[in-house]
């Protein structure tokens, strides 16, 4: 187990709790750009949003609409984005870590516990919380948490194409493709390339990263 994570059993869940917070990430994977990581308080009882789901299982037309009504109808959310200088400064599961800390953090006035999506938890959370595994398949508050970092991190990674079109940001957002690794070899990496990641190394070589920074993305 990392340093900056802890399993689930180790916090105490609130007993009753019912003011739940979702968190989940989008974009540990790819090459270049931010990890997203969104978090979302639903009001208890009946769910006011129709039609979540795991945002991996909706086309882009689909998360968009429902990025609208979940940041109309939530009690609460909150994104952020860990930027790729903190991702090669601390790897990018210990950025992960830190960008649902914060997200957390900004829906903490909100909630009572949060369920995380995974098998871990970070340190320092400001509530009781659980794991869960697949949760963005099981939780309502956790596929809509995936909903907004899907269409958050698709929308950043649209706007890094207007200014590095010829990586193709716009269509694989920054994962390993044949297209995206071939544009690495021609161009080799920008400045929104994740260095720590093998690929982008071969590419360029190893380079010192920079001082990084958290953005505040969206909130309520």
């Amino acid at each position: 187990m990392a340093d900056g994570a802890q399993l689930a059993f180790d916090l105490p869940v609130a007993p009753g709790a019912r003011r739940i917070a979702g968190i989940d990430e989008a974009g540990r994977g790819p090459l270049a750009g931010p990890v997203v990581v969104a978090a979302v308080v639903l009001r208890p009882g009946r769910t006011p949003v129709n039609g979540l789901a795991d945002s991996k299982q909706l086309n882009a037309q689909r998360r968009e609409q429902l990025y609208e009504r979940i940041v109309e109808r939530a009690t609460a959310w909150h994104v952020v984005a860990v930027e790729v200088a903190d991702i090669d400064r601390l790897n990018i599961y210990q950025a992960t870590m830190l960008g649902m800390r914060l997200a957390l953090e900004g829906v903490a006035h909100a909630a009572e516990l949060a369920r995380i999506d995974g098998n871990a938890l970070p340190r320092g959370l400001p509530c009781p919380a659980e794991a869960w595994i697949g949760g963005d398949a099981r939780d309502r508050a956790i596929m809509a948490a995936s909903i907004l970092a899907k269409v958050t991190r698709d929308r950043l990674m649209r706007q890094l194409h207007e200014q590095w079109p010829h990586y193709g940001f716009d269509v694989h957002k920054g994962y390993a493709t044949p297209t995206h690794l071939a544009a690495l070899r021609t161009h080799g990496p920008c400045p929104h390339h994740r260095r720590s990641f093998a690929p982008v190394r071969d590419a360029a070589g190893i380079h010192p990263p920079s001082s990084g920074h958290v953005t505040v993305v969206e909130s309520l």
